[in-house]
């Protein structure tokens, strides 16, 4: 069992939070592109919702190489998006309904746009040039010159690039556009310091900081001593890190601020990495969820199971310990790309890096199996329009002459906001109950003690959330495909979230009967210590 009933309580434990990608968010002026705007627009749909912190994807200038994670300028919005004071406007609504303001801050690289790096590269005794990590080259035996070591980017290809300039290479762990920062030099950590004042001061509740855990490397940069590592090993959470951290994190605790920090994580690579393909045994993932309790990330995409789905995943989630994320439409249940996109409907660099990279090689099976991969992992999936309502472009955008800056889903008539939220079986409401119940009950779901029920069962996620007083909840989640029946000799004193038509009276005749990809939480009577029977 996992304990947290001791945590201090805060403001952003018992909160739960909805990411917005700006550029697919709403269109205020019909360009084709998200704004501000648009979001300050559906403040009272985030509210409705029943989310505390609002948290928007990278908006500060940008060329763009990779939707804004390539910042050219820290104190700058986007002007695609608009400007600082439409981030005063829209932190003004928030708070006035009660809710805060997130912003992502990318703090391991900038765009190579960014003068920091502009000055770096024009020469060797620039004072901006230890900003950056930069290398002399090396030479093979043919005299060949070679990168300084054998790190990959995420991105594909070498993680070095040469600039013949001053005859060196420099570091970028995803594109080349996006050099990274030298955080050894505390040049930089104070700039970043300064940047997170800066936003702190006029606008932002917090910051998600993307890939927080790759801003140390091990300084001798040796190369993996076996040839299918990566270097992730000589990055990934370095010597500093938690040194860093610790600097970041006493700016956030003079504001009271919230923070989360990205720790990329490769769970769901197959063999040959991110794009292949890796099975999930239900029984993995009970192991790992009882010991990190970590998000699930695919279901059953079957249409005919895709409202319930969603639903489970709610529920699963969403009665977990930890601040509940909902990205935007997935409280309305969006659905990944269509299975038959074409490739030049797809925007991820990362995705089109590793299609032009084996495409011209690869014959028509491993095609349609690399096609089959970007849509399940593509980026693009969390990056089609939000699908507002059964109009033209989902209600994203007014554009007329042209079309939104990235495909809508073709499903928009049947999955969107407006056909769901005046319908109470909808995924929308039960997102709205879960964050409902969720609140009401912080001493149960944000504080209480996670235990794990029936862990071997191959079928059903079942577990137990109590509080120090005793008051107890059950949650059971049938992840297969088909109805089960599973032995319970508790007894329920209330549903809190399930299935239509559910009642305390199912569920209290010695077993918990779930129809495909159904679950259902109850608020059990007495002191909550009913125990599971084991499946026969």
């Amino acid at each position: 069992m996992g304990s947290v009933a001791q945590q201090p309580r805060t403001w952003w434990k018992e909160s739960s939070v909805y990411q917005i990608y700006p550029a697919s968010f709403q269109d205020s002026t019909g360009s084709g592109v998200g704004d501000l705007k648009g979001i300050i627009s559906r403040v009272d749909y985030l509210k409705n919702l029943g989310v505390d912190v609002v948290w928007l994807s990278p908006i500060f200038k940008s060329p763009q190489i990779d939707m804004g994670y390539d910042i050219s300028d820290y104190r700058a919005i986007d002007p695609p998006y608009g400007d600082i004071e439409h981030v005063h406007v829209l932190r003004d609504k928030l708070h006035e309904r009660g809710m805060k303001l997130v912003l992502d801050l990318v703090m391991n690289h900038t765009s190579d746009q960014h003068d920091w790096f502009k000055q770096s590269r024009s020469s060797k005794d620039n004072p901006f040039r230890d900003w950056y990590i930069w290398k002399p080259p090396q030479y093979d035996a043919q005299g060949s010159r070679q990168p300084p070591n054998n790190w990959e980017s995420h991105f594909q290809g070498s993680a070095w690039e040469y600039d013949a300039a001053t005859d060196e290479y420099y570091l970028h762990l995803f594109c080349k556009e996006q050099p990274d920062l030298n955080w050894e030099n505390p040049a930089v950590s104070r700039a970043a310091h300064d940047v997170m004042r800066f936003w702190l001061d006029r606008a932002a509740d917090g910051f998600r900081i993307d890939v927080i855990n790759f801003i140390s490397k091990d300084q001798a940069f040796p190369d993996p001593d076996q040839p299918v590592l990566k270097g992730h090993e000589f990055y990934a959470c370095g010597p500093r890190l938690h040194e860093y951290l610790k600097e970041l994190g006493a700016i956030l605790n003079e504001y009271d601020a919230f923070s989360v920090g990205e720790m990329p994580m490769d769970i769901d690579h197959g063999p040959q990495g991110k794009f292949s393909a890796k099975t999930w045994p239900l029984t993995e993932l009970k192991a790992t969820v009882n010991k990190w309790q970590r998000l699930i990330r695919f279901a059953n995409d079957d249409p005919e199971h895709r409202a319930a789905s969603a639903k489970l995943i709610t529920v699963f989630l969403g009665f977990q310990a930890g601040a509940p994320f909902i990205y935007q439409g997935q409280e309305i249940g969006m659905t990944n790309v269509p299975k038959d996109w074409a490739m030049h409907e797809y925007k991820d660099v990362d995705c089109l890096n590793h299609w032009n990279l084996y495409k011209d090689a690869a014959d028509e099976d491993t095609k349609a199996k690399l096609k089959a991969e970007y849509q399940r992992k593509s980026r693009d999936n969390a990056r089609t329009p939000m699908q507002w309502d059964a109009s033209p472009h989902a209600g994203f955008t007014t554009a007329s002459g042209g079309a939104p800056w990235m495909r809508v889903n073709d499903n928009y008539a049947q999955v969107n906001a407006a056909a769901q939220t005046p319908d109470p079986r909808s995924v929308y409401h039960t997102w709205r109950r879960v964050l409902e119940q969720r609140s009401a009950r912080k001493d149960v779901f944000v504080y209480g003690d996670f235990e794990l029920l029936d862990e071997q069962n191959d079928k059903v996620f079942a577990y137990q959330r109590k509080a120090g007083s005793g008051e107890a909840a059950l949650v059971v989640c049938n992840f297969s495909g088909e109805s089960v029946a599973w032995p319970w000799d508790g007894k329920a004193r209330e549903v809190l979230v399930g299935p239509a038509g559910k009642t305390v009276e199912d569920v209290n005749g010695g077993e918990v009967r779930l129809g495909p990809c159904e679950a259902v939480a109850l608020l059990l009577q007495g002191s909550g210590t009913q125990q599971a029977l084991t499946e026969q």
